[in-house]
């Protein structure tokens, strides 16, 4: 537990549960960042702050939809972050929470962010101006994250289509479908949350909730036109994926035909010469050829005329 509490126009740094109920009790602006549970955590969560008992439980879970709950006193805010080095072939998402009434803000996350890494002069400038200032640079700095991966999905998406039609029907392209798997789970674990998290930043820039002031509001619908142009990327780059995906089975089956069709002309070929030798071979006594002194020959010379006969025939065709 890290806290940052601006007293006076100072900011002070604490882990005392003793001075962060004190800050609160006495009306000053804090920050309370949560890592892991522990037993005074919650105590603070339900005691100090009056949070509800089921938000302090979901507090410390993994929620795999974000979502957005008016308490009245304060707003508890469910968001999901992408963790710095995240690329097409691997999404990682980590789940951000966030309580925050008029005096306070309450987040709890794993592996992201943390108030000790964050500018102390920006957390107190920001504070000063009141708690919404404060979530809408957390919102605007997870948010960010997003563009370099939505970029990277885009790059990968174009690299993609070009590889399967230049690639997909020749024998060295058994990366191709790994990369194609990769990129669709990636882009599901984005539209899994995409919707919903679109939908909460509406929310929270669309004025109708009383803790977010007017002024705030052109911030927080930047916020969301950020990540909306996310989720309309992640759609278009569903649609290019199973595009993709059809495109290199298709040339896989059509390669497979193509293979299929070599292989049943050279059967065809072979079928009449096979007749031939099993003809001669049946040694009968009363076969006119066996005694005939060109009779070799004459059936060698007779296989080599069927065979040459049917590849022309095939070539005039386009079947070779």
């Amino acid at each position: 537990m890290e806290a940052r509490i601006l007293a006076r126009g100072q900011m002070e740094r604490t882990s005392d549960v003793a001075r962060i109920k004190q800050a609160y009790a006495n009306g000053e602006k804090l920050w309370v960042d949560l890592v892991e549970r522990a037993p005074e955590a919650d105590a603070l969560l339900a005691e100090t702050f009056k949070i509800h008992p089921l938000v302090v439980e979901d507090i410390w879970l993994d929620r795999s939809v974000p979502k957005l709950e008016d308490f009245g006193d304060y707003l508890y805010l469910v968001v999901h972050g992408v963790r710095p080095g995240s690329g097409p072939s691997r999404v990682d998402l980590f789940v951000f929470d966030i309580v925050f009434g008029p005096t306070f803000v309450v987040t709890q996350h794993s592996k992201a962010p943390s108030a000790g890494q964050r500018d102390i002069d920006v957390v107190a400038r920001l504070l000063e101006k009141g708690t919404p200032w404060l979530v809408h640079s957390l919102l605007d700095h997870l948010i960010d994250q997003y563009l370099p991966l939505a970029d990277g999905l885009s790059r990968e998406a174009d690299e993609l289509e070009v590889d399967v039609l230049h690639k997909a029907s020749i024998p060295e392209s058994e990366g191709l479908l790994q990369r194609i798997h990769a990129l669709k789970r990636s882009i599901q674990s984005l539209g899994r949350i995409s919707a919903y998290q679109r939908d909460i930043l509406g929310r929270l820039a669309d004025g109708s909730l009383d803790e977010i002031p007017r002024d705030a509001l052109p911030y927080y619908r930047d916020v969301h036109d950020h990540f909306a142009r996310v989720a309309d990327q992640v759609e278009t780059y569903r649609e290019v994926v199973t595009t993709t995906m059809d495109a290199f089975l298709s040339m896989q089956s059509n390669r497979m035909n193509a293979t299929m069709k070599t292989l049943a002309t050279i059967s065809t070929i072979m079928l009449p010469l096979s007749f031939i030798a099993s003809l001669y071979g049946m040694n009968f006594r009363h076969m006119p050829e066996l005694s005939w002194d060109w009779g070799y020959p004459y059936a060698l010379s007779l296989m080599v005329l069927v065979g040459t006969s049917l590849i022309l025939w095939f070539k005039k065709k386009k079947w070779l």
